[in-house]
């Protein structure tokens, strides 16, 4: 399931099933604003996927995840779309990871909505935008891929 306004996240989430698909597993990509929340059909693991606005999922995928009802232990992964990290205008150097964490809090708002309804979250990662609209970082598809190989595939 994901949400994508300038596409980037419905690129990724092509990607990923691709990359599944190559390991012997069946995926279906769903918009949000496509599918109703409380009617996803059954699957093994659930993968959600959000651009992020200001730091947060953009509130499509906010309501979507607020309205999800899957049984307990449900597995899911996070899969997101968020701005590159940039560059200090004063000292040139990057944010660290827990700089970043305290302004991009789209993975954590997205597993403490899922959480709180008990499901169980078996991976998750985010691929950055370069710009506002796109276009997606260099080197995004190995990205996805190694992504993709760290989600436990059933035989």
């Amino acid at each position: 399931m994901h949400a994508s306004k300038y596409g980037n996240g419905a690129m990724v989430a092509e990607e990923f099933k691709h990359q599944m698909e190559a390991r012997g597993v069946a995926v279906s990509v769903h918009q949000v604003r496509d599918i109703r929340p409380k009617e996803l059909p059954a699957a093994d693991l659930y993968l959600f996927s959000s651009p992020g606005r200001m730091g947060r999922p953009i509130g499509g995928m906010r309501r979507f995840l607020r309205k999800v009802d899957l049984a307990p232990g449900t597995r899911y992964a996070l899969l997101t779309t968020e701005g590159a990290p940039q560059p200090d205008k004063d000292t040139g150097k990057l944010p660290t990871e827990e700089e970043r964490a305290r302004h991009e809090r789209v993975r954590p708002l997205m597993n403490e909505t899922l959480q709180a309804k008990g499901l169980s979250e078996v991976a998750e990662d985010a691929v950055f935008v370069t710009g506002t609209k796109g276009p997606l970082e260099e080197g995004w598809q190995h990205k996805v891929e190694d992504f993709a190989s760290r989600i436990p595939v059933e035989p």
